[in-house]
């Protein structure tokens, strides 16, 4: 890393070092990344860090952090990226507490500016949060780490002492390992927001399980807000994503007032991205799955027994049964009650494939 002259150490957190450092050949500061050695020793990952990051290159933007170059030095690899004078949302908000409607729907403009250009290059961030956003002198916002955030999204996670912290920004699909699309990006903006004007997050939660089951339920309004813009922030945080706004885009319009939706009854969208919009699914409750799975195996064991005992097996003095209608085809129904199985057995295969239904 000749090319690039140390100059002081910017921040360190729980997966890479950021240093400020001087541009030899172009003559500019910039800021490099470089990841920790526990995470740069599989070869795979390498490649999937260098991947991404070329992607994130090809971005430019004046609310993205500029990726200017990529390598590796002595195993390690780092990426070099635009040094932006400033602070992380996450600095601002310690010293500044909840900041006043104008100005934080000014920042999430910004951020709604950029990572509509990120989507629409195929680009989802994975990982918006206040740490991940900088924030310039002039008032300029910026979203830093575009391509590694999601090549180190699982390593991240598996990370104890940051996992509730990101999670508190994560959509339901995406903490649940469900398919992550830019929708995600929406939920996490809308929890950025939600903290910018009220001083905390959306969800108050000690583990995960507790969150997944608040994120269930719509977010507390936003008090001393335009209406407006609580509505569009709380529709962020839809747990379907298919309720969210349709794109970063369509949220910047809410925000500003200019396409603000009901919570209660959100209009079919008018844009959505390429790969943007996840397949709305019917989110059942576990308990009751199992229990319509239950009732649905006695009623048909309940049935069988019936029939043999109108047969009469070994009395002659009932008249023969009549031919039994025709079963529906294969894929109409499951085989409920298969030959030899038992009851709880046959309740666990009902139950699965009315979970299977359900998420269709």
């Amino acid at each position: 890393m000749t090319r690039y002259t140390v100059e002081k150490r910017l921040g360190q957190g729980g997966m890479a070092t950021v240093d400020l450092a001087e541009d030899t050949e172009l003559g500019r500061r910039v800021a490099v990344k470089r990841l920790f050695a526990s995470l740069a020793g599989d070869y795979v990952f390498q490649q999937r860090f260098f991947r991404e990051a070329k992607l994130a290159a090809a971005l430019s933007h004046p609310n993205l952090v500029t990726v200017y170059d990529v390598g590796e030095e002595d195993g390690l690899p780092y990426i070099v990226m635009e040094y932006v004078d400033g602070e992380t949302l996450a600095e601002l908000m310690r010293r500044e507490g909840p900041l006043p409607p104008d100005r934080a729907v000014d920042l999430l403009l910004q951020v709604c500016a950029g990572l509509e250009h990120a989507h629409a290059a195929g680009l989802v961030h994975r990982d918006i949060k206040p740490q991940n956003l900088l924030v310039r002198r002039d008032g300029v916002a910026k979203i830093a780490d575009f391509g590694i955030a999601r090549t180190l999204q699982s390593t991240q996670l598996t990370q104890v002492g940051t996992v509730l912290g990101t999670a508190a920004y994560l959509a339901p699909e995406q903490a649940a390992g469900e398919q992550v699309t830019s929708a995600a990006d929406i939920y996490s903006v809308g929890a950025v927001g939600y903290e910018l004007l009220t001083g905390r997050t959306p969800y108050d939660f000690e583990t995960l399980a507790d969150l997944t089951l608040k994120q269930q339920e719509p977010a507390p309004p936003i008090p001393d807000v335009p209406p407006h813009v609580d509505l569009a922030i709380r529709r962020c945080l839809a747990f379907d994503p298919a309720e969210r706004p349709a794109s970063a885009a369509a949220l910047a319009r809410e925000l500003s007032g200019g396409g603000s939706i009901a919570v209660s009854e959100p209009e079919p969208p008018t844009e959505v991205l390429p790969s943007s919009r996840a397949p709305r699914r019917l989110h059942v409750p576990r308990w009751a799955l199992i229990a319509l799975a239950i009732l649905a195996a006695i009623a048909v064991l309940g049935t069988s027994f019936a029939i043999a005992y109108t047969r009469g097996d070994g009395d002659d003095s009932n008249p023969p049964a009549q031919p039994a209608p025709s079963p529906p085809p294969p894929s109409a129904r499951p085989d409920l009650v298969p030959r030899g199985r038992t009851p709880e057995e046959s309740a666990r295969l009902l139950a699965q494939w009315l979970r299977d239904r359900a998420g269709g």
